[in-house]
């Protein structure tokens, strides 16, 4: 009997000294996170520091979401302006020679914006300027190259 409780109590001894070993490893573990987490940190206590990280972090928030309004403004403003531009030449009569006349569309996000042609003749050069509404002309008739010039600039959207 005197053989079996020693054994027990030494089996418990050995027991006892890994549970020990384990706790001191993490224990020893957790002071080294902690004082890498408050390295630089001076008077002022860990607490205080992740604080003042949190409110960084939420005037971070708070100006990300003004910038995310003041993008979508600019955004919405934007497709007013001239996004699409298409060009096309031709030569509208036949005693001159070239393609010197042409027609340019300017359109906004909308496919709304102005057509300008430019008839080029021996005798001068005529400008003509008309209002397009959803890529339509609006009151007056298109020819053939202000339309065409109008889908070049709706399936391009830019210079080409």
């Amino acid at each position: 009997m005197v053989f079996n409780s020693t054994l027990l109590v030494v089996g418990i001894a050995i027991g006892f000294l890994v549970w020990l070993g384990i706790i001191s490893a993490l224990l020893i573990r957790m002071i080294s996170h902690y004082n890498r987490l408050s390295k630089g940190v001076t008077k002022t206590g860990l607490m205080d520091a992740l604080e003042s990280v949190l409110g960084s972090v939420a005037d971070l928030k708070s100006r990300s979401e003004t910038l995310e309004k003041a993008t979508q403004g600019l955004e919405a403003d934007g497709s007013l302006h001239v996004q699409k531009i298409g060009i096309v030449r031709f030569n509208p009569f036949a005693d001159t020679g070239g393609a010197q006349s042409f027609s340019i569309a300017l359109l906004n996000g909308r496919n709304s914006g102005v057509i300008m042609t430019s008839l080029y003749a021996r005798a001068g050069n005529r400008w003509y300027v008309k209002e397009i509404i959803a890529g339509k002309g609006k009151d007056i008739a298109l020819s053939k190259e202000e339309e065409a010039a109008i889908d070049k600039a709706k399936r391009e959207g830019g210079l080409s």
